[in-house]
């Protein structure tokens, strides 16, 4: 994945501070926040960015295996058994 253009970079920081005072915000992402900065592109604004998201956070890494390979393995096991 590239780093994103530059209007993409001053809309997201634009909605950041305008919400990071006063307003809940929830962001996923599958993308380690580790590796955001090279993902935003432009140092200075993902520090702008990151400063105001992780000021005040809640922050939930999950581990382990996707649910949608259990739930497909699973998925595959019922029609085996109903199949024969």
């Amino acid at each position: 994945m590239g780093a994103i253009d530059s209007m993409t970079r001053s809309d997201l920081l634009e909605i950041i501070d305008d919400r990071a005072a006063n307003k809940a915000t929830i962001i996923t992402s599958q993308l380690p926040v580790e590796h955001w900065h090279a993902w935003i592109g432009d140092a200075t604004i993902a520090d702008a960015i990151l400063d105001r998201i992780m000021q005040r956070n809640h922050r939930f890494t999950l581990t382990g295996d996707s649910l949608r390979v259990k739930q497909s393995k699973t998925r595959e096991k019922e029609e085996n058994t109903t199949t024969s």
